[in-house]
């Protein structure tokens, strides 16, 4: 009997160390949910930091890739003057000064060879206001028609949207060939942008070969 009893107890001691207490369970159950915060957290904001910079890249491949087009583009323009009167209606180059909420916005017309038309094309580039946001659009139509094209967003959100001509070793904003009765030597584009939280400006210089002849 003595002998049973004593095969008993050590059979319970034996049970009641390999089980868990309430208070084991709940610290346990406390270091994990502390353990995966700590893993939710970190993932989220690395998910976030990656989600920012794709974001952001991709705001300056879209900015770099129509900074080249427009600066290919401003190479390319050709203006013809009139021997007489100095003008062309088929073939001129403008700019614009403009601001939009302090911002600055230029327009830009002009007529150049372009890659996606054949032959002569009028090239229009021009901001727009969306909910207080800048928008870059451009059009490209024929000269020698007056069918107007809707334009096309190039880049959302931008800063500043600059061209500029150089003129007597200065830079200026306003070009118009009808007064100016020729192209500038040298043009100045510039795109600026925010980007985490920082204005980020990307700038090239155009030369444009006016002495083609259409």
């Amino acid at each position: 009997m003595n002998l049973f009893l004593s095969k008993k107890n050590i059979f319970n001691d034996d049970c009641s160390s390999f089980g868990f207490t309430l208070i084991e369970v709940l610290v346990s159950v406390t270091i994990l949910s502390v353990v995966l915060a700590a893993i939710y957290g970190t993932f989220f904001l690395s998910h976030r930091a990656i989600e920012g910079m794709d974001e952001s890249m991709t705001k300056l491949q879209e900015s770099r890739r129509a900074l080249d087009v427009l600066k290919r583009e401003l190479d390319s323009a050709v203006f013809i003057p009139d021997p007489n009167s100095g003008k062309n209606e088929k073939t001129f180059f403008r700019m614009q000064d403009r601001d939009v909420y302090g911002k600055q916005a230029s327009q830009l017309t002009f007529t150049a060879f372009s890659v996606p038309r054949p032959g002569l094309s009028k090239i229009a580039y021009y901001i727009e206001e969306k909910d207080r946001k800048l928008y870059l659009y451009k059009k490209v139509a024929s000269p020698f028609g007056k069918q107007e094209t809707e334009g096309a967003e190039i880049i959302e959100d931008l800063e500043d949207f600059a061209i500029e001509a150089k003129y007597s070793d200065k830079w200026v904003k306003i070009w118009d060939t009808d007064i100016n009765k020729g192209m500038p030597e040298e043009l100045r584009i510039s795109l600026s942008m925010m980007i985490k939280g920082k204005k980020v400006t990307l700038s090239d210089v155009s030369k444009p070969m006016y002495d083609k002849h259409v």
